[in-house]
């Protein structure tokens, strides 16, 4: 027998499929754009600073469902002529941790990376810290229905934004394989990328678990909270979102002055 959770995570999920057929279909529509305006006026940068659309409409079925089917989803890939852009040339230790410490609105928050399992995100974090990519931006989502996380390192602060490249994914058998529903158990503390919904299309976007989330086993998780951080992040959620809801900006705005990532 079938129960009440597991239908409405199975519908969570088949929602889910269907926002990403979507979202492949407008990326797909997008690059034949592209490429026809391209060939047609034969100029650069046609769509400047262009991203890729997301269809946001839901019939009947999606609305119903839809407190079930928050995803910490990147909605923005890299644009035609970004795609060309390669990741950050490897320049950490890889055998190495290292420590990312965000200076919040909300207090300090910090975790740990382990190179040796998330080389490639690891490495792009320094990499766009050391930049100071991150300062000034916002964690601009927080969930707190189904899966309870909240969404930083979009220098959009809208959910488009990144950092015109991708890296590939990372340590996605770490939190066990995957039950009958298609999920893993991402635990209170972890901090995961965020992607389009594609294999290999994370990019700034991270999220931090305040608490014990489902979700499939696509996101890398690359870190972990010490206590002092989560209790601040858990704060955050426990404020809830802004103008209510299960799914928004936080109502406890929580903005990045700066972040660092040093070699322990």
């Amino acid at each position: 027998m079938v129960t009440s959770d597991q239908r409405r995570r199975q519908l969570a999920r088949e929602k889910y499929e269907r926002q990403q057929r979507r979202r492949e279909e407008a990326r797909r529509r997008t690059r034949r754009l592209t490429l026809a305006i391209t060939s047609a006026v034969a100029v650069v940068a046609v769509i400047g600073g262009a991203t890729y659309l997301a269809t946001s409409g839901d019939d009947d079925k999606d609305k119903t469902d839809a407190a079930a089917s928050q995803s910490p989803s990147a909605e923005a890939s890299p644009s035609p002529t970004e795609e060309a852009k390669p990741e950050p040339a490897m320049k950490i230790d890889k055998k190495a941790e290292y420590t990312m410490s965000l200076e919040t609105s909300q207090g300090d928050i910090s975790f740990t990376m382990d190179a040796s399992k998330t080389p490639h995100t690891t490495n792009s974090f320094k990499s766009l810290a050391d930049k100071k990519f991150f300062d000034g931006t916002k964690c601009h989502r927080l969930t707190t229905e189904n899966i309870y996380v909240l969404q930083c390192g979009d220098p959009k602060g809208d959910g488009t934004g990144g950092p015109g490249y991708t890296i590939p994914d990372e340590n996605l058998t770490a939190l066990g394989k995957a039950g009958a529903d298609g999920s893993v158990t991402y635990p209170a503390g972890t901090v995961a990328m965020a992607n389009t919904g594609q294999a290999h299309t994370g990019g700034s976007q991270f999220f931090l678990v305040y608490k014990d989330s489902k979700l499939p086993p696509t996101y890398t998780p690359f870190g972990t909270m010490d206590a002092k951080s989560l209790k601040t992040v858990a704060a955050v959620g426990k404020a809830g979102v802004d103008g209510g809801g299960p799914d928004g900006a936080p109502k406890k705005a929580v903005n990045i002055s700066k972040l660092t990532v040093d070699k322990v």
